[in-house]
């Protein structure tokens, strides 16, 4: 049956780009040409030290058994087979040795090196080289496009799709640590939507990140899971988790002020001290307001949660609601439902003020997780999503830096909380 082996424009495209005599480099040949034989000497020598002699050597005595006797590692050659291996530095042919080697039994058995295992195509840089274009931003396809003059073309989008599943067993090995080493005194929690395919169905479902502050100032990435939404349910999955893991009770937890986030917590740690994030209460605060008074609403609120000091902020907290009852009283009755726990942050060191009032922490990780998967607009299965949250993380895409205020983190809290009366 004849193949049809006409190239799509784009496939011919990539193949001859950068191909002339201009693009020709001696030096890229040379580097190529050295590595194949580099490769091949050291198959050579490991079979030398299998068989116990060189090549075209008789058999000799290698080393002495049990009772002084003498044991003869033997084998023979029996030629060589050409294989492909995938690096770095591009696609190699090479040949590989063939031998038997003697058994205990009498017969004899295929010799195996160490160097390039059985069923390895690609050396592990490669794999990392091709996982990293995919975490920075490309999706399978335009990986292929953009390593093509590097591999020659031996790139493809199933080999992507491959070398991404590798990391599924580093991702599960995460999953399963123990936390009951990581000294962690806060905690913050939030969650955010994305679309994955389910049931070949475009679908959207939550993913609920736990970032973790260690006492050195330090954020880690605790936990991501995929849940169908944001409810005490799904919230108590993610919390039981950390806690089965020996994560021990924080000092403190950011929240988003989700009602059924709050639930879980109230069930778990009941008594623990918890920040509603700041800027969420400010977005709930203009939905509560008409268009017109978005600039002013704005501009009450910030004054009043960025003043220079506690008692401040309760005179301008008292000022707000005496205010906004009148204008407009859902907006004042949008900031008494946060009760005290919008004002927290006034318990701890001014120096923390700044980390503790919002969960910003890891809405930055939810914007850059988001501009990533901008290339794709409907990911794989759900567990995708989460695993590829973390891996933007394990693989140093996205870094963390400490906490602001992070020198006084050993200071306690206070136990005066704000005065709430209006």
């Amino acid at each position: 049956m004849k193949m049809n082996t006409i190239k799509s424009p784009v496939e011919a495209a990539e193949g001859t780009l950068f191909l002339g005599d201009d693009w020709f480099d001696p030096l890229e040949a040379g580097v190529r040409t050295r590595i194949r034989g580099f490769i091949e000497e050291l198959l050579e020598a490991e079979l030398d030290v299998a068989l116990g002699r060189d090549r075209y050597e008789r058999p000799r005595l290698a080393e002495t058994g049990a009772g002084g006797k003498p044991i003869v590692k033997a084998g023979h050659r029996h030629g060589h087979r050409e294989r492909q291996i995938l690096g770095s530095f591009g696609p190699v042919t090479m040949r590989v040795p063939r031998a038997r080697l003697d058994t205990s039994d009498g017969k004899t058995a295929g010799w195996k090196n160490k160097t390039i295992p059985a069923y390895q195509r690609r050396t592990r840089k490669a794999d990392a080289l091709i996982a990293g274009a995919y975490l920075a931003g490309t999706n399978t396809r335009r990986v292929r496009r953009a390593l093509a003059t590097l591999f020659n073309g031996a790139v493809g989008k199933d080999t992507v799709s491959r070398v991404w599943r590798k990391v599924k067993g580093d991702w599960d090995a995460w999953n399963k640590r123990s936390l009951a080493d990581e000294p962690i005194i806060r905690l913050i929690l939030d969650g955010t939507a994305v679309r994955v395919r389910l049931d070949k169905k475009s679908t959207s479902i939550s993913l609920l990140v736990a970032l973790g502050v260690r006492q050195d100032g330090q954020k880690v990435l605790l936990a991501v899971k995929n849940m169908g939404g944001e409810s005490e349910a799904a919230w108590r999955v993610l919390l039981d988790d950390l806690v089965t893991r020996g994560l021990k009770t924080p000092e403190l937890v950011i929240v988003d002020g989700a009602p059924g986030l709050e639930k879980a917590l109230a069930v778990l740690w009941s008594g623990m001290l918890v920040q509603r994030c700041t800027v969420h209460k400010h977005r709930n605060l203009l939905a509560h307001a008409p268009d017109r008074l978005h600039e002013e609403v704005s501009a009450d609120y910030n004054d009043m949660i960025y003043a220079a000091s506690k008692p401040e902020i309760e005179v301008k907290r008292k000022a707000f609601i005496r205010k906004w009852r009148v204008k407009c009283r859902a907006v004042a009755e949008s900031l008494e439902e946060a009760g005290d726990k919008l004002f927290t942050f006034t318990r701890f060191p001014k120096s923390q003020w700044k980390s503790i009032r919002t969960s910003n922490a890891i809405e930055r990780l939810h914007e850059e997780f988001k501009r990533r998967i901008k290339t794709q607009t409907v990911l794989p299965p759900a567990e995708t999503a989460a695993m590829l949250f973390w891996a933007l993380m394990a693989s140093g895409q996205i870094t963390m830096r400490k906490v602001d205020g992070w020198q006084s983190l050993a200071g306690k809290p206070s136990y005066q909380v704000i005065d709430l009366a209006a």
